[in-house]
């Protein structure tokens, strides 16, 4: 794994880790409570299943700087697939990452193989009362805590060095169908509530309805959560 700082726009900077290789690149992007530090679950596997594999922490998040301008965050995810030369890319979304990775697929469809949004809302609004919640309520499943508290631990390690992405959620259209063109798969925890599965039926219909895929037993980061599970529905995805 080679780790870069990459210059955006305004002085900013995006701490990126890039697993090489000569497969085809899925770049990962983390949850608002998380960094590229999210994926120690994923990078492995997809490594190993042949795929250049590439997350970063957005502005202002662990090993980023925001720098003075506001941020265009589907901007700075162009300016890091060109800094790293890559063509035509699959791109993940987690969470508040969902809404950039759609933001990118609306406005820059040609540089994609596939768009995976996992346990994201996009432009629902959030349940008011989970502001009230601890952190690791509002994110991870009763299930997944009450089973693997050392994997709760590990989680908030990586929340608590994370910090704050800065930059603002991209405006997404108002239209009843996301004119996109290539493939979309939608994945949500049966415990999410940010996005439980009632509401990515709902989404599930801007997309033009493609199968939406709950992953039991997990809360808002089913990657996190759920690993072997989540892994196994992207890799078959990204094998088309």
């Amino acid at each position: 794994m080679t780790e870069y700082h990459i210059p955006v726009s305004g002085g900013g900077s995006l701490w990126c880790w890039d697993t090489g290789g000569p497969g085809g690149a899925v770049i990962l992007l983390h949850p608002h409570s998380g960094s590229g530090e999210s994926w120690p679950y994923q990078q492995p596997v997809l490594a190993a299943a042949g795929h250049r594999v590439i997350g970063y922490s957005r502005r202002g998040a662990r090993g980023s700087l925001a720098g003075t301008a506001g941020a265009d965050e589907v901007a700075d995810l162009n300016a890091l697939a060109d800094h790293l030369g890559l063509g035509a890319f699959h791109l993940v979304g987690a969470a508040a990452g969902g809404r950039i990775a759609l933001a990118h697929a609306l406005a820059h469809g040609d540089r994609l193989l596939g768009l995976t949004l996992s346990g994201s809302a996009l432009d629902l609004p959030a349940p008011a009362h989970l502001d009230a919640l601890p952190a690791e309520f509002r994110e991870l499943g009763p299930v997944y805590r009450a089973e693997d508290p050392d994997g709760v631990a590990a989680w908030l390690a990586i929340h608590e060095r994370a910090g704050t992405a800065t930059g603002s959620p991209p405006p997404l259209p108002r239209t009843a169908l996301y004119p996109l063109t290539v493939p979309v798969q939608l994945i949500t925890g049966d415990a999410d509530p940010y996005c439980p599965p009632s509401r990515l039926r709902r989404l599930a219909r801007r997309f033009g309805s493609p199968e939406p895929l709950v992953v039991a037993g997990a809360g808002h980061n089913p990657h996190w959560e759920r690993p072997e599970t989540w892994n196994g529905l992207l890799l078959r995805f990204l094998r088309g």
